[in-house]
């Protein structure tokens, strides 16, 4: 079991919506692989989706 220093917040705010032209989800970014596979990742796993979650966060263009 990990400990709690281990253990890393799922991203998810509730707005589980996918993005038909991203392929992610429109409130945490994630694509549905890492979405279905969250709760079996070990804290490293999570921590690389976490990194990659900032990188796509500043490649999104937000339009204003």
């Amino acid at each position: 079991m990990n400990s709690p220093a281990e253990t890393i917040a799922s991203p998810c705010i509730g707005v589980c919506s996918m993005s038909e032209a991203s392929g992610l989800c429109e409130g945490c970014y994630r694509t549905i692989e890492e979405i279905r596979d969250w709760w079996d990742m070990s804290p490293a796993q999570r921590n690389a989706v976490m990194q990659r979650l900032d990188q796509r966060l500043q490649q999104i263009d937000f339009g204003d």
